[in-house]
């Protein structure tokens, strides 16, 4: 599969979707910047930085200052495939950060989302 279509779309494109499919469930655009910083290590204002330099996925999970040490408990199906099994380790990340908003917009706790 060649993802560098994807590696190279840029996240500030791709943040409103996440905002729009928790929102139609009842959710919130705090809940998902909540998720991108447990997940990144990101901070307000260097999220910010990148949502307007249009940062590419890649360049963005680049520069994320330390993926959470609990990503390995991500775990499921998202788009068919295992997250836990992709080779990828871009895509991995990718992937993990779908299915936590898959989650949220499922209506999970936050707790449960963010494996404390």
């Amino acid at each position: 599969m060649n993802n560098t279509k994807i590696f190279k779309m840029s996240f500030a494109s791709v943040y409103p979707l996440y905002i729009k499919k928790v929102e139609r469930k009842g959710r919130t655009a705090a809940e998902v910047d909540e998720i991108i910083f447990w997940l990144t290590g990101y901070d307000q204002q260097q999220f910010q930085q990148h949502l307007d330099n249009k940062t590419d996925f890649e360049t963005f999970f680049a520069d994320a200052p330390q993926m959470n040490p609990n990503v390995s408990k991500i775990t499921g199906l998202i788009c068919g495939y295992r997250v836990e099994e992709i080779e990828d380790k871009l895509m991995q990340k990718i992937r993990y950060l779908d299915k936590l908003i898959d989650e949220l917009a499922k209506g999970k706790k936050m707790e449960k989302i963010l494996r404390k």
